[in-house]
């Protein structure tokens, strides 16, 4: 059990992030007395005061001092720190396990000279790095840079395939965005949206994915990984110069093997099926605790089949399915005024299937939902008013729909959630 700390006297957790932290290798137990301050900074005690007065709050609110723990349940996405730090950096995932998470996200891309690095999408280098700002980087874009004019926004796209691992590991990450209206490649860095902060874009350290496995296994604590293979854009097409899908997705648990990770440590991801069951058939130890990213119900056409096709998945040799927030949400009750399971997580359920859902903390403030058509709560956009909700939300997807575990931007929400109700997360 790590020593805790009454949070309360937490003056910010960026600060506590500079106090520098004893690093063991040790499976859990851990086999040296390392002390480790789980941070969470305001936020938890904001949402709490702003919900409505009811048991759970009485609840949430008698876990303030603690104790608290790291727990799986609370899955650093894109690091854990993402909501003010720039993804998939070295910051967001020290931020992310500073905040608890015990499961901590890679996505992973792969490079010209096929390395594995860790970047949420093959093509998103000129919204989340300043590869725009390199000159002898950005002329091997995929398209270079074109300033705005009165007819067009500005348009740039470079993706982790169109540079070399070592160039990829050079560049310096920066918060998601751009400015639609940019002449030059410098007013293109800016523009994320309005509730987060460009503060923290001072060359954060972009992962590789051996990097990565090598910062999480480093850490105070027993921790997790979550690797996500990410499906290629058209941009780039497979065979990528005779490079297919089927040996990328060998090569990231390869990756793993090489390090000697233990599998029981280890939830890879995809989106794509041929992943998931070439992990269940070549790496069945692995495979067992693949999770199913599943969008394919975005278009409400296809929501009904993808509820139905749930227990196929299940007896195929699928255990963990991974829908965003708005699936496993809809508005019920006897005044159709009140948030209720959704057809999708109770077929989830029924068909044995666990669920980790994603992501927490992605979205501004619940006032502006329905204004902003945000994603995540579009399925309860309706009755989603005020940011106290945020628990409430939480508190239904764990305790009736029976949640695994839940990604989020900003670890502390649910890390304390967690603590709160003794949840433990996958595996466990």
């Amino acid at each position: 059990m790590y020593k805790t700390m009454n949070v309360l006297a937490i003056t910010a957790l960026l600060a506590e992030l500079a106090v520098a932290w004893p690093v063991h290798t040790s499976t859990l137990p851990p086999t040296t007395p390392d002390e480790y301050y789980i941070s969470f900074g305001p936020r938890p005690y904001y949402l709490i005061q702003n919900m409505t007065e009811s048991p759970l709050k009485k609840k949430l609110e008698s876990c303030e001092n603690g104790p608290f723990e790291i727990t799986a349940w609370s899955i650093g996405h894109r690091g854990g720190g993402t909501l003010q730090i720039p993804e998939e950096t070295v910051e967001s995932t020290m931020a992310g396990a500073r905040m608890g998470a015990g499961i901590l996200e890679c996505d992973v891309s792969f490079t010209s000279d096929l390395g594995l690095v860790c970047r949420h999408s093959l093509c998103d280098l000129h919204t989340t790095t300043d590869i725009l700002l390199r000159p002898e980087l950005a002329a091997k874009c995929t398209t270079p840079f074109t300033p705005a004019n009165e007819t067009s926004d500005a348009t740039a796209l470079c993706c982790t395939s169109d540079i070399t691992k070592d160039e990829f590991m050079s560049l310096c990450s920066k918060m998601d965005g751009f400015n639609a209206s940019a002449t030059t490649p410098e007013d293109y860095q800016h523009g994320v949206p309005f509730f987060r902060t460009e503060l923290y874009d001072t060359c954060a350290q972009v992962m590789s994915l051996d990097s990565y496995i090598e910062l999480v296994d480093s850490l105070p604590g027993y921790r997790n990984f979550t690797p996500e293979l990410k499906t290629p854009p058209k941009q780039v097409p497979m065979p990528f110069n005779g490079y297919t899908q089927a040996q990328y997705s060998r090569d990231m648990i390869e990756t793993f093997i090489s390090h000697g990770i233990d599998p029981i440590r280890v939830f890879p991801q995809s989106f794509t099926p041929a992943d998931i069951y070439l992990w269940l058939n070549e790496y069945p130890e692995w495979g067992a605790q693949a999770v199913f990213l599943d969008e394919d119900g975005d278009d409400p056409a296809n929501f009904t089949t993808a509820v139905n096709r749930l227990p196929a998945l299940k007896a195929s040799g699928v255990n963990i399915i991974s829908p965003p927030i708005n699936y496993l949400l809809a508005v019920g009750g006897p005044n159709n005024d009140t948030i209720v399971p959704s057809d999708y997580a109770i077929a989830a359920k029924k068909a044995g299937l666990d669920i980790i859902s994603w992501s927490f903390e992605r979205s501004g403030p619940l006032t502006r939902v329905a204004a902003d058509d945000d994603y995540y709560y579009s399925s309860v956009a309706p009755v989603v008013h005020y940011d106290g909700q945020m628990y409430e939300i939480l508190d239904l997807m764990a305790r009736e729909i029976g949640l695994k575990g839940m990604f989020s931007d900003w670890s502390s929400t649910v890390t304390y959630y967690a603590n709160c109700f003794g949840l433990k997360g996958p595996g466990n």
